[in-house]
């Protein structure tokens, strides 16, 4: 059994509080060979010893009445490969495409970009974008850790739909490309607004045919928007985790998502949140009775522990980097040591973790 994990005392925002220690080998660098066969703890809510399955077994574990929220964003393939002039492999990153960019006259877009280069580029740096009939653009503007506005001869988006490569999670330490297995696999069955450049993970694990399988169970499932940004892998800035606030990302979320819940809270049933970005979309809109208010906006909501959860009541996730705010949600939910406890518990026996990885069901 591991270890007891030992109450913290400090602030619940301190992302010392949520650190464990994880072998490499342990970080899943390919996809399970199908969806439905990741391994799942399932760790119950308000305690309980957690329990072992399969992601297939969510029929048995779910009950008629609950409602799963999906998390419809699509992973747009944001990696762009580039040289310069001296022949210099450059990489680009498009940061949050779901925010409209400066357009300019004769069709040209300047785009924030994360910028991956042997030697620091200046501006008016001119570069060979690759994948196809070489276009050159230019670097605009230098920011601040790697990041740079580039001017795109035509926007952004339609060049990395016809010359991108999906934008794995550095963790992922393999090649990669447009036709790699990734394309199909690092994106949701359901997924249908482009707009993301980190897959909401935890629906990596459902197929259509176990969707359907739930539904004649009598699980629902409704659909919502969050476009998951870069900011999912940076390190959170330390004012933003004391004002209780993180990087802004898109959310919509439709009357007949907001209908859904209400429906299932009228009913009994649980309103289960498929991955963290979900959950935090369903607390962002919260509004009275814990009903969801349809409309669009910019999240900054950070969920640590002594959040009251209003919409949610369960999560589908994966397993998290330590010291981040995903596991800091995930605490908020379960309590800090007993999800700690659930981890050390899944490295004894051996799941694979982070977006590859295997799931967790707390409920």
């Amino acid at each position: 059994m591991p270890q007891t994990v030992s109450p913290y005392q400090g602030d619940p925002r301190d992302l010392e509080a949520y650190d464990y220690r994880l072998p490499p080998e342990m970080i899943a660098q390919s996809p399970a060979s199908r969806r439905v066969q990741s391994r799942l703890l399932c760790l119950p809510r308000h305690g309980g010893s957690p329990s072992h399955h399969r992601v297939a077994q969510l029929t048995r574990l779910l009950r008629p009445g609950d409602l799963l929220v999906l998390n419809d964003t699509q992973v747009v393939p944001a990696r762009l490969s580039a040289r310069k002039a001296t022949g210099g492999r450059v990489e680009l990153l498009l940061l949050s495409p779901a925010q409209p960019e400066q357009r300019l006259p004769g069709g040209r877009e300047l785009h924030q970009c994360l910028v991956r280069s042997h030697r620091p580029l200046r501006p008016g740096a001119r570069l060979s974008l690759e994948g196809g009939t070489p276009l050159e653009v230019v670097v605009a503007q230098i920011g601040q850790r790697g990041r740079a506005m580039v001017e795109f001869p035509a926007p952004a988006l339609e060049l990395a739909a016809a010359r991108g490569a999906t934008p794995l999670p550095p963790y992922i330490k393999r090649p990669t490309g447009p036709q790699a297995v990734d394309k199909q696999r690092y994106q949701t069955v359901y997924a249908a607004r482009p707009g993301a450049v980190a897959a909401p993970t935890a629906g990596l694990h459902l197929s259509r045919e176990l969707l359907a399988a739930l539904a004649r169970r009598g699980v629902e499932h409704t659909r919502l928007t969050l476009h998951v940004g870069y900011g999912t892998f940076a390190e959170p800035d330390p004012a933003d985790l004391a004002a209780g606030r993180l990087h802004a990302e898109w959310v919509r979320l439709p009357a007949e998502a907001s209908q859904a819940v209400a429906r299932a809270k009228a009913r009994g049933g649980r309103v289960i949140a498929v991955g963290t970005t979900s959950l935090r979309a369903l607390e962002f809109k919260a509004g009275p009775g814990g009903v969801p208010q349809a409309g669009e906006g910019w999240c900054e909501l950070l969920i640590a522990p002594g959040h009251q959860f209003r919409a949610a009541d369960g999560l589908i996730t994966n397993f998290h980097l330590p010291r981040t705010t995903l596991i800091m949600l995930v605490a908020a939910l379960a309590g800090r040591e007993r999800v700690l406890a659930a981890y050390a518990e899944a490295m004894e026996l051996g799941y694979r973790f982070y977006s590859y990885g295997d799931a967790m069901l707390v409920v």
